[in-house]
């Protein structure tokens, strides 16, 4: 599957949740409006299974499947592609063994040289964050609203957007370049479909203005 230019990117939150919640999960934000989602789970007990069953589920709807940080993973079932850090080569290595199709999407926090670098190993999005205070990624260091309006002058690639994104501050983010947001929290700490049904007002609005 080609890589969605705009639209919500649902990433999945797994702490504490059993397999048919996190699908269940899912499935919601999709009904919603999500056109891509990340499987990421930094402590699986089945990485494999699940990550089968998210893929099975999001071709059911024509939704790519990509895999955090995990080419083997995104590998051995079958991914639409995967999703990686900033670690030297990893863009190519990764196109290398996904092939020339894979979505191949690179963490670039708030530096566009990085985004520029993972443009030209050939990477099929980038993305910036985070950009607000985030549950998920607490740590994280903090990106800037300008960064975005400075990589849309210099990246043909989609640009996404994440951390600590809700409706309510989502707006601003595709008004300065962003033409995706990724969301953990705002989608799954609520009534997921629901949820990416207020996130998708986001881009039909845009698309109304334009």
């Amino acid at each position: 599957m080609i890589c969605p230019r705009h639209g919500l990117y649902a990433i999945t939150q797994t702490d504490d949740k059993s397999a048919d919640m996190i699908l269940a999960e899912v499935a919601a934000t999709i009904r919603g409006g999500a056109v891509l989602v990340q499987y990421r789970d930094k402590n699986p007990t089945d990485a494999f299974g699940l990550a089968q069953a998210l893929l099975t589920l999001c071709h059911q709807s024509n939704v790519p499947l990509v895999i955090n940080d995990d080419v083997d993973l995104a590998l051995a079932i079958g991914a639409d592609g995967v999703h990686i850090g900033k670690e030297d080569g990893a863009i190519a290595k990764a196109r290398q063994r996904l092939g020339a199709d894979a979505i191949i999407g690179a963490s670039c926090y708030d530096s566009v040289a990085l985004a520029l670098d993972a443009q030209a190993q050939g990477a099929s999005y980038v993305a910036f964050g985070r950009f607000f205070p985030s549950t998920s990624k607490p740590l994280a260091a903090p990106a800037r609203i300008e960064t975005l309006r400075q990589a849309k002058t210099a990246i043909h690639l989609p640009i996404v957007a994440i951390g600590g994104i809700l409706p309510e501050n989502g707006g601003a983010l595709l008004a300065a370049g962003a033409d995706m947001l990724a969301v953990i929290g705002g989608l799954f700490d609520h009534e997921p479909e629901l949820s990416a049904k207020a996130y998708q007002a986001l881009f039909n609005l845009r698309t109304a203005i334009i």
